[in-house]
């Protein structure tokens, strides 16, 4: 029998996929600054935030904790650290610190998948096809919310991007 999935572990783990596609699109990406980094790099960071504050209501089958949770610390320490380099403009520490915990979240994931007894395993064996729709709407929001920012950024820089005309009023309206 599966282990039952809770409101806490559902959110966990959707965090936890957003943080992963988030981050794969920023590792991707060739334009670096912008500001749809900036954009999806804070909904990565929030992503990342809610992944490590939620994993220590996650234990263990047996009710203790494991090195994921050692990693969640260290997660929360690396994030921080990153998002300070870049808000302090110490571009390399930045993008040291936000790679090292993108990897340390995918660590994480491989070491949940591999252990038989987890959620995701679980439900690959007992609910593929749920899991396969879960796993499809994830991955669909966050494709619609990355084209959604591209598109808020396209305009806004087609906006800014306009000759400044100034407001010409009829002096002759009012009279």
């Amino acid at each position: 029998m599966p282990p039952q999935w809770t409101l806490l572990i559902a959110i966990h783990a959707i965090a936890a996929a957003f943080s992963i596609l988030f981050g794969a699109f920023q590792l991707v990406r060739r334009t670096k600054g912008g500001a749809i980094h900036r954009t999806i790099g804070r909904v990565w960071v929030f992503a990342m935030y809610v992944v490590t504050l939620t994993s220590f209501g996650v234990q263990t089958l047996n009710g203790g904790f494991t090195w994921l949770h050692g990693l969640a610390v260290f997660t929360l320490f690396t994030v921080s650290v990153g998002l300070w380099a870049a808000r302090t403009r110490r571009i390399q520490a930045h993008r040291s610190f936000m790679k090292g915990s993108y990897f340390g979240v995918l660590g994480a994931f491989v070491g949940v998948v591999v252990v038989p007894e987890r959620r995701i395993p679980q439900m690959a064996i007992h609910d593929l096809a749920g899991l396969a729709l879960w796993t499809a709407a994830i991955v669909l929001t966050a494709f619609f919310t990355v084209l959604g920012f591209s598109r808020l950024s396209a305009k806004t820089k087609d906006v800014s991007h306009r000759p400044h005309t100034p407001n010409v009023v009829d002096s002759t309206a009012d009279s």
